[in-house]
């Protein structure tokens, strides 16, 4: 049964409360707190505790967008629950509070700034309750300051308890900043402390500036999925996290899921054949679609692989360079993956997939633990507007077989006819019956002996970069 998003406790079991007031009680930590969009909980949660003169200088919420222009500009992007004002929040908060008590406060001083710019749910409409959420901090007196910055997604139904839980995230991120900065997969877990499960979604995180420089933002990102914080992470061409809602909104995905250990010829081939095939379909055009390779973290059984996040990283890596939007996810079944994609998008999707993964979603056994089977799994994966796209294989014999001749057990014989007759399921041609001959596991075992004919397996640039970076058990 897929999991659904928890909180897992960190090694501190420190409550909420205790968090905020063994900050108020450090005389040490002092800065402030400014928050627009769902109250001021953060700040609430250091008063209710008592002794929060010790820890903050000012508290803010510039809720109109006048106010909020003057004091923190208008950003590139002209939206105001967004990654760049919260920086700009964040940035702006600290440089005053430096200049305004770094000369008459104790030089053992660690200032910060926590800012928080969200859009919680509206009594009169319906729309995307998120939040950007961040703290400037020194690690060290006299430091310059680093950057945490985190996005949510409030999953409570009324704004009530939504801004209860970014409150108790707030306290959760200053606290971790302070006390866990050594540790970054430890913030990371510490950020739902307190809070039950299905609360909030942390899709996206950043580390920043001279403390983490070291850090590598996609491994930490990766751990978000580990952590039980979100389900996906997205990356784009470039490698830079984002953030899935912005990435998918109003638009026709196309995803392919695959090992890509490493990416191969055969899956470009694949993506290039699924993308022509899709762009067939109404409204499917250059400017609204989205293609994603997709990466599970996940064996066939549901279990998390232990696949180290730097290998993960690696194939992302390999990806991008190809041009590639890559989503890295805990899903295993496609009608999850699905069912993600649809929480963004109301348009067209597609999964492109092998006449092995076709054999696999007809195998009763692959719906263990979900109550209605294999109907149910059908049901949801065919609700509305989505298609899968089936590569040909070539057999024992060297012939070439298309998706109208998958064999499905006896009983399920109408149900594919079913699938078939409905458009559900579109074959899609392969450029190349030469490309039937590449295997990843070969190629994996041919890495370990040095330079070799597996490069020629690969598409322009990727046997280079394994070669120069020793990927995958590479040995020259």
């Amino acid at each position: 049964m897929d999991k659904n998003i928890k909180s897992r406790s960190s090694v501190s079991s420190r409550t909420t409360t205790q968090k905020a007031l063994r900050l108020n009680l450090d005389e040490k930590k002092y800065g402030t707190i400014v928050e627009i969009g769902a109250g001021q909980e953060v700040a609430r949660q250091f008063f209710l505790a008592g002794a929060a003169a010790g820890t903050i200088a000012k508290t803010m919420s510039a809720y109109d967008m006048k106010f909020s222009d003057a004091i923190y500009g208008v950003q590139e992007d002209g939206r105001y629950v967004s990654r760049a004002r919260v920086k700009a929040m964040m940035e702006q908060e600290f440089d005053l509070v430096v200049d305004r008590v770094g000369e008459i406060r104790s030089r053992s001083s660690r200032y910060f700034a926590y800012a928080a710019t969200v859009a919680a749910k509206s009594f009169n409409r319906k729309n995307e309750c998120h939040a950007w959420c961040g703290i400037r901090v020194q690690m060290y007196p006299g430091a310059k300051p680093s950057n945490i910055t985190v996005h949510v997604r409030m999953l409570d139904d009324n704004a009530e308890a939504q801004q209860q839980a970014l409150g108790v995230l707030g306290v959760n991120l200053i606290y971790a900043a302070y006390h866990y900065f050594e540790n970054p997969k430890q913030i990371i877990d510490s950020l739902t402390d307190g809070m039950k499960a299905n609360r909030i979604e942390i899709d996206s995180i950043e580390f920043e500036g001279p403390y983490f420089e070291d850090i590598d933002n996609r491994t930490k990102n990766i751990h978000l999925i580990r952590s039980w914080k979100t389900r996906a992470i997205m990356f784009r061409p470039d490698g830079s996290v984002a953030v899935p809602a912005e990435m998918l909104y109003k638009k026709n995905v196309l995803t392919i899921r695959g090992s890509f250990r490493p990416v191969t010829k055969l899956n470009v081939d694949m993506i290039e054949q699924g993308q022509n095939s899709f762009s067939t379909l109404a409204g499917v055009e250059p400017g609204n679609t989205i293609a994603i390779a997709e990466i599970s973290l996940n064996d066939v059984h549901g279990n998390d692989a232990k696949v180290p996040e730097s290998d993960i990283v690696a194939r992302v890596q390999l990806l991008n360079s190809l041009g590639y939007n890559v989503m890295v996810s805990d899903y295993t079944r496609y009608f999850s993956l699905r069912a993600y994609f649809r929480q963004f998008t109301q348009l067209q999707i597609g999964i492109v997939m092998g006449m092995v993964n076709v054999k696999q979603i007809f195998d009763e056994n692959f719906y263990r633990g979900v109550e209605g089977g294999i109907l149910e799994g059908f049901g949801k994966l065919f609700p509305d507007n989505t298609r899968l796209f089936i590569y040909p294989e070539m057999n024992e014999e060297g012939e070439v077989t298309e998706f109208t001749d998958v064999k499905v057990p006896e009983h399920l014989r109408f149900l594919y006819r079913h699938l078939l007759e409905n458009g559900f399921l579109h074959g899609i041609e392969c450029s190349d019956p030469a490309l039937f001959n590449i295997y990843s596991r070969q190629i994996l075992k041919q890495l370990a002996t040095g330079k070799g004919e597996w490069q020629d397996s690969l598409p322009d640039g990727i046997a280079e970069e394994i070669i120069k970076h020793k990927l995958f058990g590479y040995r020259g």
